[in-house]
């Protein structure tokens, strides 16, 4: 079965709430990791990073969404991701939306071209889909960051 949210079948979407029970506050080291050379690194901590507040800028509009399926992996997302929306930020064209069309929620690039609204998928393998405008569209927030565990190469 189909999980959903107020009527709205969610196939490839998890959502998650945000509850700032406590500050999830860890080490920021004031050097930043080169991802070319290596160098050494600074024994010191400048200051404490709350991932709380790095990653949730409006807490009353955040929610969080689990990831299924394979259309955003050129975007860098992938199925077990977590997605942080923000639903105080303005969706503009090349935003990456979740979007509820016709009671389906998903996730996909928003684009305009030519008077046409587009979502996008990230993946060659899908096909962007047109809004028309007698279809049920609403953007139900923007992708803020995305989480996801790294993975090592063989």
């Amino acid at each position: 079965m189909t999980p959903s949210v107020s009527g709205l079948a969610i196939p490839g979407l998890e959502i998650l709430g945000f509850e700032k029970r406590q500050t999830c506050a860890r080490p920021l080291y004031l050097a930043s990791v080169p991802a070319g050379f290596p160098s050494p690194a600074e024994d010191y901590i400048d200051k404490k990073l709350d991932l709380n507040e790095h990653l949730v800028k409006h807490p009353a509009a955040t929610f969080f969404v689990r990831v299924h399926g394979h259309s955003m992996a050129d975007a860098g997302i992938s199925p077990g991701d977590i997605l942080v929306v923000d639903r105080a930020v303005a969706a503009v064209n090349g935003s990456i939306v979740i979007a509820a069309l016709d009671g389906e929620l998903t996730v996909k690039r928003l684009k305009t071209s030519r008077g046409r609204l587009l979502l996008v998928p990230e993946n060659a393998d899908y096909a962007p889909t047109e809004v028309a405008p007698e279809q049920s569209f609403e953007i139900w927030g923007v992708v803020t960051y995305v989480i996801h565990k790294a993975v090592p190469r063989p």
